[in-house]
């Protein structure tokens, strides 16, 4: 087992000590700027593109769905792969961060009723200059949100990716990994869904094959492998 993933295998004591650690060296990196109060003008095109979609033909609620950035937006044969559920909502934007994402909860999420919401964002985040803990907080806020208007849906967590282009903040991406994780076990209805892990190979490195020539976003092989992970997780029972 490697060092980076032996980390997932301490038990709770050791892990806490060696996030505040991680959080620690994190902390000296440069932060950037908060984003403004209402994010949603940053993200005005894809917001009136999923409007556009919706007055064509607008999903009907208790489905799936899942909400995040250009990993989730890219997954072209979500619906497809996913076929056995129902209903299918993409609800991903390019570039999106968790921070956003926690401020547009009714637009791109409750509006549309889901049982399920499947999350998957936070790397931007890292990207950006935030921190671990800061990455926390967002989607502490966004699960409120969600939880504030839909009570009874299931909100997942697909764990952070770690991305050979961004090889730099792969220790802010396993810290945060670890807070939400950590988190997620005190609350109920909630699933944490582990990908970090199985996109690196046995001897160490990042799978370079499941990811496209930018080395940042994936290519089929890398949604198929997610596909395998997340499959477990869907809500398939569609009832009220």
């Amino acid at each position: 087992m490697t060092p980076m993933k032996d980390f997932y295998h301490m038990n709770h004591r050791l892990r806490a000590a060696a996030t505040a650690a991680f959080l620690a060296l994190v902390s000296l990196l440069p932060s950037h700027a908060a984003l403004p109060e209402a994010p949603s003008a940053r993200w005005h095109s894809s917001l009136e593109e999923f409007s556009a979609a919706d007055k064509l033909k607008k999903p009907s609620g208790r489905g799936v769905l899942f909400v995040g950035s250009s990993t989730i937006r890219m997954w072209k044969t979500m619906v497809a792969d996913f076929r056995e559920v129902p209903i299918i909502i993409n609800r991903g934007y390019g570039g999106s961060t968790l921070e956003d994402s926690s401020h547009m909860v009714r637009q791109l999420v409750t509006q549309y009723q889901p049982s399920q919401v499947m999350v998957y964002a936070g790397e931007n985040d890292l990207h950006e200059g935030r921190t671990p803990a800061q990455v926390l907080g967002s989607f502490k806020r966004l699960m409120s949100a969600v939880r504030a208007e839909l009570p009874g849906a299931r909100i997942s967590f697909i764990s952070i990716k770690p991305s050979p282009s961004r090889a730099a903040i792969v220790p802010a991406v396993r810290a945060s990994n670890v807070l939400i994780q950590d988190f997620l076990m005190s609350q109920y209805n909630v699933d944490y869904i582990d990908v970090y892990t199985a996109m690196w190979g046995p001897d160490g490195k990042l799978r370079d094959e499941l990811f496209l020539p930018d080395m940042l976003h994936m290519n089929a092989e890398g949604y198929a492998l997610w596909h395998k992970i997340i499959t477990p997780y869907v809500v398939q029972d569609m009832t009220p």
